[in-house]
């Protein structure tokens, strides 16, 4: 390139490089290439020599010059008449030049000489224009309060003034054509230096700045240019105005009207960044118009009330009703939450559009963005439920704050889900509520990107900053946003500069911190003051309309506060973010569900798991594992893959669509799996056998996902809330993974229906138990999801008021979630399909197994999971114990794996008929009832909990208390007297060292059998 640009001024070098055609073109022009830049120039040269229009006008400049300075003529310009541009530039009146000759090759083509200076200058424009685009946003009037550039990168780009490219002051009246690559001009082909760049600084350089140069894509780049730099676009109707007036009017006052009944309560207001509403609905207005009907919504909790009053309309003496302070409920949830996190879920008939919408805002918590992958999943689940493909119908829109924008992980592990086949919504709008400052933090101190939206150019999203306090371009830049959504179905950030009227809450004082910011707030003339008289100045609205309006406004709200006292009762219900109709319709008393299928259904869909079609090369090593499965199938036994393949098919087989997603789940981290099988001779050529069971079966989607848990957990939670009737498995590559996803477990799964009333019956399978691979690959932190269990350690449970005539069940409804450490692939079906067949939906965590899935013990019979069987919370002793109970010295109960190495333990030492032991499948909600028949049964043995888990660890800490309650209830002393055999407390969760390890284990077991 080099070589190739030898004959171009070198002041000039740096800036012409960064136009495209001089950048791209072996690309473009010669895709077969594959030589050396020498040798490409030589073949361009000869095919140039035959058809100078063959090539791209570039190279046709480039060669026409090199051909003039072989003439010995450096002062002229050998031009093909293909570069037609240049050809009226020739004969322009204002840039008169000498032509010397034309030259005739063969009658039909015509080359003029001319000044080489003028396409030199012309091609200093075509930089400086280019210049503007990529880079004129760092000179933008952003920010209301005037004190800040935004952009923390304090350079200036030098290379927007004309005088970089060595034009002079006398040069701004020199008229110049403009290049193909913007659109400044209007119907106009030419315009004067001065007129191109004051065009350039009112589109570039002014309350808006527009960031799209990174996007790898000359359509979307133009299709950017065209709406901002076409002087005909940036128009907005009358109506349009008038409605965005109101909606602005609507924002404010309902502010106003909080400030004066509640001064110092927690609100987290939207003052300082009111022009948020009428953005979001300029952004509805718009996609609505395409025939989107549902929009899904996540955001913090500042403007969450304006949000919930002014965009989705919840009913406004039910908002306002949260800040009596003698509130009471209806009966649920068991917390509830602050009014600011709570959602909601509306249906109306949106009068914008005169159509049917459904606004849905999903409840979170103060972890800011962690919502964000939750709206993504609620949005792919509505989507795939109603077949909408391309997001033609439902779409999502998540607001943030600048600072958890900028400092969130979470909000680039979102980012990189935007693309992927199984987990893209087609596109979300983005708007950040930028107050340009976290809590008390100042960006320069917060952030080391010069944006606080520089996170999502990763994915190419076009990126809108704007001034909140210019109410026009905000609704301009919200309009265009969401049309980008609607052609492109990508994302797409506005970037609202704005500020924070009062400090992090309304009783908190700014002036501690931002001394300086806060006392030009304090100055600040509120947005809508502003806008209304620019409005009545330029005669677009009357006085009395903007009267009339407020009036009308404050009416509604002050018979909303009227409305709101009559009751002092919030319905909860009201506030679901995720009603599902239908779903709890159904009348008790609801029997412990049975849970096994015919036989025969047992074969056909363990037969088709394991069946690829003839056309499709199998790996050799596959082929004998499913050749294994059949057998095992032939033997009426399963396995833990193969209970795991015909749990999933039944339920399919039933008609629910079952989603299992995660790191490596297609073939499974430990190769047991393989549900989506390759082709070994053709790329990309797949087949899902659990997806050709037959017609009418529900769809089956297993995917393999990005590295990341918080994003990708928090998306299949929002996917399980969408329909109650679907199985949503997130299976982690190793259990302890899952730490770092556990503001999505601690703030949504575990409390998520005790805050919210939403019920989730999201499956977590996470890999559990000590193989000697060290700290990171044995413990999925077991201890820390029963240490979350709503459950009274001290208290029997008794089936009080209820429609459940089974303890089993009544407790299943009263947890919060379900955690199971089972130990046969017969209770691993069981407990799947029982997910289904509640009529309530809880979260399940399961430990699920890494050498159980191998061992050869550990299989099960057809006679465990045809029809009548059923998930068993305990394993009782089956073996010579259990025949002469009362001479038994010793009952362990355990849960899990160690279970086998209990029982190899046992028979080793030949204590088969003095030690017995029982495992416990379901942790919680505690079998109860179970294990008091076995303490009954085995009333004189000691008792012990046995666990390969550090003794701080596992569920030692929570089984004890329990069973010590079972105990006293039964007036036993053994209540105080349960003893532990397993590891000593430790910090970490398992040693590095194999030696230690089966050192570790090999006490335990000692003191486990100690009688």
């Amino acid at each position: 390139m080099e070589r190739l640009l030898s004959s171009v001024s070198r002041p000039r070098l740096a800036s012409i490089r960064c136009i495209p055609q001089l950048t791209v073109l072996a690309r473009t022009t010669h895709k077969s290439f594959n030589g050396s830049s020498d040798t490409y120039i030589e073949s361009m040269y000869e095919q140039w020599s035959k058809d100078p229009q063959s090539v791209h006008k570039s190279w046709d400049l480039y060669f026409c010059n090199q051909n003039q300075q072989k003439t010995s003529t450096p002062d002229l310009f050998l031009c093909s008449p293909g570069f037609s541009r240049y050809d009226k530039v020739i004969n322009s009146s204002e840039n008169q030049f000498p032509v010397s000759n034309r030259i005739q090759t063969d009658g039909s083509r015509e080359r003029k000489i001319f000044n080489s200076k003028l396409v030199d200058d012309h091609v200093a424009v075509a930089s400086l224009i280019r210049s503007f685009q990529v880079r004129g946003h760092k000179l933008a009037k952003l920010d209301p309060l005037e004190i800040s550039t935004i952009d923390l990168d304090s350079e200036r780009p030098t290379d927007l003034s004309y005088k970089f490219y060595r034009f002079t002051e006398a040069d701004l009246d020199r008229t110049f054509f403009l290049p193909p690559g913007t659109y400044i001009g209007g119907e106009e082909n030419q315009l004067p230096l001065r007129e191109i760049i004051r065009r350039l600084e009112n589109i570039y350089c002014q309350t808006v700045a527009v960031e799209y140069m990174h996007i790898n894509s000359h359509e979307k780049c133009n299709w950017i240019r065209q709406r901002f730099e076409d002087p005909s676009k940036k128009v907005l109707e009358i109506q349009e105005i008038e409605r965005a007036a109101r909606r602005l009017i609507h924002a404010s006052k309902f502010e106003e009207f909080l400030k004066k009944k509640w001064t110092t309560e927690k609100r987290f207001g939207l003052e300082g960044c009111e022009v948020l509403i009428p953005a979001m609905k300029m952004v509805i207005d718009t996609v609505a118009s395409t025939g989107v009907d549902t929009v899904i919504m996540g955001m913090p909790h500042r403007g969450r009330l304006n949000v919930l009053s002014n965009v989705t309309k919840k009913a406004l003496d039910e908002l306002l009703r949260l800040f009596n302070d003698k509130i009471a409920t209806d009966g649920e949830p068991e917390t509830g939450d602050v009014k600011y996190h709570l959602g909601t879920y509306i249906e109306r008939l949106y009068s914008a559009t005169n159509s049917k919408i459904k606004f849905i805002l999903l409840a979170n918590p103060s972890h800011l963005e962690a919502v964000n992958p939750v709206v993504q999943g609620r949005t792919r689940a509505e989507q795939f439920y109603r077949n909408d493909k391309q997001g033609d119908k439902v779409m999502s829109i998540l607001l943030h704050g600048d600072a958890a924008f900028a400092g969130q992980g979470v909000v680039f592990e979102t980012f990189h889900l935007t693309h992927l086949p199984d987990y893209t919504t087609h596109g979300t709008v983005h708007i950040i509520c930028n107050n340009q400052i976290g809590f008390t933090t100042d960006p320069r101190v917060a952030r080391s990107s010069p944006y606080c939206t520089d996170v999502a150019r990763v994915v190419n999203a076009p990126i809108f900053h704007v001034n909140a306090d210019d109410v026009d371009s905000v609704l301009y830049v919200a309009k265009v946003a969401a049309e980008w959504r609607c052609k492109f179905k990508t994302d797409v950030v506005i970037d609202l500069v704005g500020y924070r009227r009062h400090g992090h809450n309304e009783a908190d004082e700014p002036m501690f911190t931002q001394p300086h910011m806060y006392g030009k707030i304090k100055e600040q003339t509120p947005v809508l003051k502003k806008w209304i008289d620019k409005l009545l100045k330029s005669n677009i609205i009357k006085q009395e309309w903007y009267e009339a309006e407020v009036t009308k406004y404050e009416k509604f709200i002050d018979t909303a506060w009227t409305n709101s006292k009559n009751s002092a009762v919030v319905k909860i219900k009201s506030w679901i973010d995720a009603p599902w109709k239908g779903f709890f319709n159904k009348h008790g008393p609801f029997p412990y569900p049975k849970t096994g299928i015919s036989e025969d259904k047992v074969k056909n869909i363990g037969i088709k798991a394991y069946e690829p079609p003839k056309d499709l090369n199998l790996h050799r090593g596959l082929k004998r594992i499913f050749d294994n499965r059949i057998k095992m199938l032939e033997e009426r036994q399963i396995d833990w893959a193969l209970a795991e393949s015909i749990a999933i098919g039944s339920i399919l087989d039933s008609g629910h669509h079952v989603r299992l997603s995660g790191q490596d789940v297609e073939r499974g981290t430990f190769s047991h799996r393989h549900h989506v099988l390759h082709d070994q001779e053709k790329d990309l050529v797949t087949y899902i056998p659990l997806n050709n069971l037959h017609q009418t079966q529900g769809n089956y989607t297993i995917c393999n996902s990005s590295l990341s848990e918080f994003a990708v957990l928090g998306f299949e939670l929002g996917y399980s809330t969408s329909n109650p009737y679907s199985l949503v498995i997130w299976e982690a590559q190793f259990g302890d993974f899952a730490n770092t996803a556990q503001c999505i477990i601690d703030q949504f799964i575990s409390s998520g229906q005790a805050k919210w009333v939403r019920q989730s019956g999201i499956v977590l399978l996470l890999p559990h138990g000590y193989e000697g691979q060290g700290p990171e690959h044995s413990s999925a932190r077991l201890e820390r999801f029963l240490q979350m269990s709503a459950e009274d350690e001290d208290h029997v449970p008794e089936i009080k008021n209820s429609v459940y005539n089974d303890l089993s069940m009544y407790q299943l409804d009263q947890t919060n979630w379900i955690i199971a450490n089972v130990t046969t692939p017969a209770n691993f079906f069981h407990i799947l399909r029982r997910q289904t067949a509640l009529p309530f939906r809880k979260p399940l965590i399961i430990m699920s197994p890494k050498s159980l899935l191998r061992l050869p013990e550990c299989r099960s019979s057809f006679d465990e999971i045809i029809d009548g069987t059923s998930f068993k919370l305990i394993y009782p002793e089956d073996g010579v114990a259990s025949t002469n109970p009362d001479q038994v010295k010793k009952l362990i109960f355990c849960s899990g794996k160690t279970y086998y190495d209990l029982i190899n333990e046992r028979t080793g030492e030949k204590l088969d008929s003095q030690i017995a032991i029982v495992r416990i499948e379901q942790l919680c909600p505690f079998p109860f009832d179970s294990i008091r028949m076995e303490l009954e049964k085995y009333k004189n043995a000691k008792v012990c909990f046995a666990q390969e888990e550090h003794k701080n660890m596992g569920s030692y800490s929570f089984c004890k208390p329990r069973l010590a309650s079972v105990l006293r209830e039964m007036n036993d002393k053994r209540a105080n007297e349960i003893n532990y055999a397993g590891r000593d407390a430790a910090a970490a969760t398992a040693t590095g060292l194999k030696s230690i390890d089966k050192s570790e284990k090999k006490k335990y077991m000692h003191e486990a059998m100690e009688i």
